[in-house]
């Protein structure tokens, strides 16, 4: 324990900006079957059954819902998926009784996890917060959410600074392995413990720093070691007052260079998400990679990335069989097509580093960061929240899965093969909690905690040089 205090200490020296997604994520766990059959209710089992080959990639009603469900559970993948906001289906949720309420969004999970891990400053940014979003932000004094006053940037708390915006709320629905339902003449079982999110996207949230602020994102760089940005899942192809996705592409493309303008050593993180959209999500691909220098995702979105990249056997392989050789051939091809520093995946059973070689940081200390990462991984899936640094026992006592050895021997082996001679491959297994509390917002533990501890590690490397 006293070296995972050691490795986080570190982190008092890095200021990060994140953006762009806060939410407020409600939660329902379904433990049973009853509890998946009372959201079926009175759906004709036939008809439920069609909806869910035909894989409807925006919930527009209640059995378009439950279809997703069910697939979800079949698929073993966490998915998340877009909701058209209709008083059908608003009045549908709102009837639900959830079990618990809490921040959502990546930038919102992220801000808090980080908030207790002695970081120096986390400026962290949505285009909406709400009152309800702002109180759910941790009251720390390391976070602040940034506006402009006067024409000056100010940095205050979130609970400070929020708006009469639109309050934008998640349903996640939370489910443990093996839950088992019979629908007509099939059952679906639950392959692992795992959520589905469907997914608000208001039509006045929109993926962009406000006018006014803009003008004071290369003075948010110059105050920051790195930044990770998130939320490009809820950018739509386009909107009722004529804007299209290009716009906010373009606009978060010019958020980069501006971070960037003061601070050319800036690193940027992109944490993928699921993206329903396959035009949406080749073009986050085409437009944002090349100007971030690391991106973050698990292996249904790297597979949904690649597909859209025209590798459609490729994808297919590792969405049925989940070969660790496959999605380190998908990621070869992201660092190569985009000139990425590096690729972390996380998946179930691993956590992995796949990046050019060169750089200043050894072998040893990324898997430094990945051993970090799945401690604050498994904390999180035991406990539903990390709430101090404490915590974090639990996770170190948590045991690797049963697959690591030979997960690392794969890795091993494929790294001295002379196509991946130019690459650092890092693998560290997973640790398995068998009934986990949650398992929304675990990637986003793993990937924050990952590239924080690499800016961490960066940076003690820069000052020995």
């Amino acid at each position: 324990m006293d070296e995972i205090y050691r490795h986080f200490e570190d982190f008092s020296n890095v200021s990060i900006f994140l953006a762009y997604n806060v939410n407020v994520d409600a939660l329902k766990y379904l433990k049973y079957p009853k509890d998946v059959y009372g959201l079926i209710g009175d759906f004709n089992e036939e008809e439920l059954i069609s909806k869910i080959e035909e894989y409807p990639r925006v919930i527009e009603n209640p059995l378009d819902f439950v279809s997703r469900l069910i697939h979800a559970m079949r698929s073993g993948k966490p998915v998340e998926v877009p909701i058209k906001n209709t008083p059908e289906l608003d009045s549908y949720f709102n009837s639900m009784v959830y079990d618990e309420e809490r921040i959502g969004g990546q930038v919102g999970i992220i801000s808090n996890l980080l908030s207790i891990l002695n970081l120096k400053k986390i400026i962290a940014y949505s285009p909406i917060l709400s009152k309800k979003q702002s109180q759910m932000f941790n009251n720390s004094e390391n976070l602040v959410f940034p506006t402009e006053f006067n024409g000056k940037l100010v940095l205050k708390k979130p609970i400070d600074s929020f708006g009469n915006d639109e309050l934008k709320i998640n349903r996640i629905f939370e489910y443990p392995e093996n839950l088992s339902i019979s629908l007509k003449n099939i059952t679906v079982t639950s392959k692992r413990a795992n959520r589905f999110i469907a997914a608000s996207r208001p039509e006045n949230l929109r993926i962009e720093v406000h006018e006014n602020l803009k003008s004071h994102l290369s003075k948010i760089g110059k105050m920051v070691d790195c930044a990770i940005l998130s939320g490009f899942q809820a950018i739509k192809q386009s909107y009722l007052d004529g804007k299209t996705s290009d716009y906010y592409l373009d606009n978060a493309i010019e958020d980069i260079k501006l971070l960037k303008s003061q601070n050319p050593d800036l690193k940027v993180h992109l944490e993928f998400a699921s993206i329903q959209d396959i035009i949406i999500r080749k073009k986050i691909a085409d437009y944002i990679l090349p100007h971030v220098d690391c991106i973050g995702m698990d292996e249904a979105e790297i597979a949904n990335i690649i597909n859209s990249l025209g590798y459609s056997e490729l994808s297919e392989g590792i969405l049925k069989n989940s070969r660790l050789e496959d999605v380190i051939k998908a990621s070869k091809i992201l660092l190569e097509q985009y000139n990425l520093d590096g690729v972390q995946i996380h998946t179930l059973y691993y956590i992995m580093y796949i990046c050019k070689k060169g750089g200043i940081l050894s072998e040893e200390s990324l898997e430094k960061t990945l051993e970090f990462a799945t401690i604050l991984a498994s904390t999180k899936a035991s406990l539903g929240e990390i709430n101090t640094t404490k915590d974090l026992e639990v996770g170190l006592n948590t045991p690797y899965n049963k697959h690591g050895n030979l997960l690392k021997e794969i890795a091993k082996n494929i790294s001295i093969q002379k196509e991946y001679e130019k690459y650092n491959i890092v693998l560290v297994p997973s640790r398995i909690v068998k009934n986990p509390k949650s398992t929304v917002g675990l990637g986003d533990t793993i990937s924050s905690g990952a590239f924080v501890g690499y800016i961490s590690e960066l940076k003690k490397a820069k000052s020995k040089n």
